[in-house]
């Protein structure tokens, strides 16, 4: 059985937890990190200090992304479009998450962690707009195509189909974003997304 550690309110987690729900893959999830800590055993596979890692018949993976393409190609390799040019395309999304989590980061961290009283209003407001400004760009992409992944859902809207609800969730200004807010209601329809992705933030 594939063992996932990680706790579930980690972006990163939500990822592979979330996959793991959509193609029905028996597996179990361990709480570690954060409030939870490391214990060494956890150190000896992952020696970063960051989740998730996932044990799967003795192989041993982490990189939240590394892990999603793992599990696809694995398990579910419908979730991946046949042509290598769509594949690849989806591919920059799920690299690109990661620069939007660093846009994003002041403003989870001040609205989320952070207490009223410590917040920087200053950066707050730097982030959520340049975190809207990505999504610009995300959303004139779903104005080519239904998914990141192409004509259907696939792995590549996993990632930041994640950051999306902390996006669409936050108490930021947002533009108008039409295809991205209805590629986030088609998400939203899924039930694992509902389940695993649309829990509290903190």
């Amino acid at each position: 059985m594939l063992t996932i550690w990680g706790r579930l309110n980690s972006h990163n987690v939500k990822k592979v937890a979330w996959l793991a729900r959509e193609i029905d893959l028996p597996h179990q999830r361990i709480d570690i990190g954060g409030a939870f800590g490391f214990t060494d055993a956890y150190l000896e596979m992952n020696p970063n200090r960051m989740i998730p890692t996932i044990e799967d018949d003795g192989f041993v993976l982490w990189e939240s992304n590394a892990i999603l393409r793992y599990m696809a190609h694995r398990y579910a390799p419908h979730l991946l479009p046949d042509d290598p040019l769509v594949r690849a395309a989806g591919d920059k999304w799920m690299d690109w998450q990661f620069h939007f989590a660093d846009a994003m980061r002041a403003a989870f961290l001040g609205l989320v962690r952070e207490a009223e009283e410590n917040r920087d209003a200053a950066a707050i407001d730097r982030s959520a707009r340049a975190g809207g400004d990505m999504m610009r760009i995300l959303d004139r992409e779903l104005a080519q195509r239904p998914w990141l992944s192409g004509e259907d859902f696939g792995i590549a809207d996993i990632p930041m189909g994640v950051y999306a609800h902390t996006f669409f969730t936050l108490d930021i200004p947002r533009p108008d974003l039409p295809r991205a807010g209805a590629w986030y209601d088609r998400l939203k329809a899924r039930p694992g997304y509902r389940e695993l992705v649309m829990i509290a933030l903190s």
